[in-house]
């Protein structure tokens, strides 16, 4: 018989391992046990900055523009609230860029599909076929997904990560 207090998996009565708390919140609480827990990697306390979008976005269309617009939208919304919640540093930074071009992507796809309609004329232009970008569609919006719980955007994930208390910084090694 399973202890009361593990849970058990109602496929095949075996013990399931009970998830870890992240190591802030494990000293928060008081409860860090070094040899249960590990401190994972630090990264130095550099916040990101922003990228130039039109590096990342290059063109000089009407929607390029846009898509540049939005990018900086995005990360003035989202960036600084992942350095206060999460502590997202620089180093870490790749996968902000990461969330905010694929939203702004599909944002973009989006966009042209509500322009064309879902349909558009074949290549000959005898019968009507289905717009192509119909299928980036769901790829970018996993991916969107994906990079969201990543970062503990979505209400899953950011139930899984613990904010950083500054007054553990005080014995940082990266001062």
């Amino acid at each position: 018989m399973a202890h009361p207090h593990v849970p058990v998996n109602p496929k095949g009565g075996i013990p399931m391992p009970t998830p870890r708390k992240p190591h802030l919140q494990a000293v928060r609480e008081g409860t860090f046990r070094p040899d249960r827990q590990s401190e994972g990697i630090r990264f130095a306390p550099k916040s990101p900055e922003e990228p130039d979008w039109a590096a990342l976005i290059p063109g000089k269309s009407k929607p390029a523009e846009t898509m540049r617009d939005d990018a900086a939208d995005i990360w003035a919304r989202t960036v600084p609230s992942l350095i206060a919640s999460t502590g997202l540093t620089d180093t870490q930074a790749l996968a902000a860029i990461e969330y905010v071009v694929t939203a702004v992507q599909l944002r973009e796809v989006n966009r042209q599909i509500s322009v064309d309609g879902f349909t558009i004329p074949g290549a000959r232009g005898e019968q009507m076929v289905r717009h192509p970008l119909l299928s980036s569609v769901p790829q970018l919006r996993m991916a969107l997904i994906r990079l969201a719980g990543e970062l503990g955007l979505t209400p899953a994930a950011a139930t899984k990560v613990a904010a950083p208390n500054p007054a553990d910084d005080a014995d940082d090694i990266w001062d």
